[in-house]
C-alpha cells in the first residue's frame, strides 16, 4: 500500500468532515460545527488501511475527545503514517457563513512530520516552486520581496502577499506596502494562504506569525508541489517560550521544509466547507451533497480536483 493508495480513503474523510459540518454553517455555533467535523472525519478513518498516528490534532487528549495528538487511526492494517489534521480551518467563517473555511489532512511515513510540542506560535513564509532556494529567510523583507520578484519574473509592485490581519503585524503590513508590494489580508485561514502562496495562484507568498500546526500541514502542501517553506518558533504567549525551549528548540531558530516535512512521499488533501479562492463550499442539494476537493502527491507533485456528489442517506 503506498501513500498514493491511501489518497481515496483520506479523500472520503475529509469529504464526510464537509457534509458533517455543513449543516452548522451560519449558525454562529463555531464549535458545534468544528465537533461536527471532528466526530466525521474520525469515523470516517477508521476503515482506512493504514497504522495512523495522529501528530498535529485537535490537542492534547485531555482536550480533545477524538483526533487528540498521539490517537491511533485507520484500521491498523498498511503503513504506519503521521497524520496532521484540521477538520475546520477557519471556524469563524464557518460560524458566519463567510468564505474562506477548509477541511485539511495531511500524510506522511511515520516519523518524517515535525512535532511542535508546545510551540503554538510560528513566523512563516511559504513561496511559490519558481522561487524555491532563491530566498534569504534572514534578509530583510524587502531583500526577500527583491528577490522574489526576480525569482518569479515580476516587478515587486506586481507582488501580492498573504498575511493575516492581526495586531502583530501591523509594522510588516506597513513593510511590504513600502517595499512597493500588495497586502492580501485575512483573519484567519493561513493553511488556504499558504497552499495559494505555494501555488503562486492569488498570491505570491505568505509571510507572518500563524499556528504551528497550520504551518506542518502548509509544508506538506509546499513540499508536495515543490514550493519552499521556512518557519521559526514565535511564542506570542506567557511560559511559552521556556516550554520551547525546554522542548529543545530556540525562538528565532530558522527551520527548513525539509524540517517540517523530511520526505517528498506526502499528500495534502482539502475539501471546501464554505466557498474559497482554491475549493467551493459543499453544496446540500436535498437528495445529495456535493464537495470539492483538492489533493496534492508529493511522489509526482501532481494536484488534482475532486468533485462528488454522494446521495443523502435514508
Amino acid at each position: 500500500m503506498s501513500m498514493e493508495q491511501l489518497t481515496m480513503p483520506l479523500v472520503r474523510a475529509t469529504e464526510a468532515a464537509a457534509r458533517g459540518a455543513e449543516a452548522w454553517i451560519g449558525r454562529g455555533e463555531k464549535e458545534q460545527g468544528d465537533g461536527a467535523a471532528v466526530e466525521a472525519m474520525r469515523q470516517a478513518m477508521t476503515s482506512v488501511p493504514m497504522a495512523g498516528e495522529v501528530v498535529i490534532g485537535e490537542g492534547e487528549k485531555d482536550e480533545a475527545p477524538m483526533l487528540y495528538n498521539g490517537e491511533k487511526v485507520g484500521n491498523g492494517e498498511g503503513p504506519a503514517i503521521d497524520i496532521a489534521v484540521d477538520p475546520v480551518e477557519g471556524t469563524n467563517f464557518l460560524a458566519k457563513g463567510m468564505p474562506g473555511s477548509i477541511v485539511v489532512l495531511a500524510a506522511a511515513p511515520q516519523g518524517e512530520m515535525f512535532r511542535p510540542g508546545p510551540g503554538f506560535y510560528m513566523d512563516k513564509l511559504v513561496v511559490p516552486p519558481a522561487a524555491r532556494g532563491k530566498i534569504d529567510p534572514n534578509a530583510p523583507l524587502a531583500s526577500q520581496l527583491g528577490d522574489l520578484a526576480s525569482a518569479l519574473d515580476k516587478q515587486v509592485e506586481d507582488l501580492r502577499v498573504f498575511v493575516l490581519e492581526k495586531p502583530r503585524h501591523q509594522d510588516m503590513i506597513k513593510e511590504i506596502q513600502a517595499a512597493g508590494a500588495r497586502v492580501r489580508l485575512a483573519s484567519d485561514g493561513d493553511v488556504s494562504g499558504g497552499v495559494m502562496a505555494a501555488l503562486g495562484e492569488s498570491v505570491d507568498a505568505l509571510m507572518g506569525i500563524g499556528g504551528t500546526p497550520e504551518g506542518v500541514i502548509t509544508a506538506c502542501a509546499a513540499k508536495a508541489v515543490g514550493g519552499d517553506m521556512f518557519g521559526a518558533m514565535a511564542p506570542q504567549k506567557e511560559d511559552e517560550e521556556a516550554k520551547i525551549r525546554e522542548f529543545g528548540l530556540e525562538p528565532g531558530q530558522i527551520l527548513t521544509m525539509d524540517d517540517l516535512i523530511k520526505g517528498d512521499n506526502v499528500l495534502f488533501v482539502a475539501t471546501g466547507l464554505t466557498p474559497s479562492d482554491i475549493l467551493d463550499g459543499v453544496r446540500d442539494y436535498g437528495d445529495l451533497v456535493s464537495t470539492d476537493s483538492m489533493v496534492i502527491t508529493g511522489a509526482h507533485g501532481t494536484v488534482q480536483r475532486i468533485q462528488t456528489e454522494k446521495p443523502v442517506a435514508g
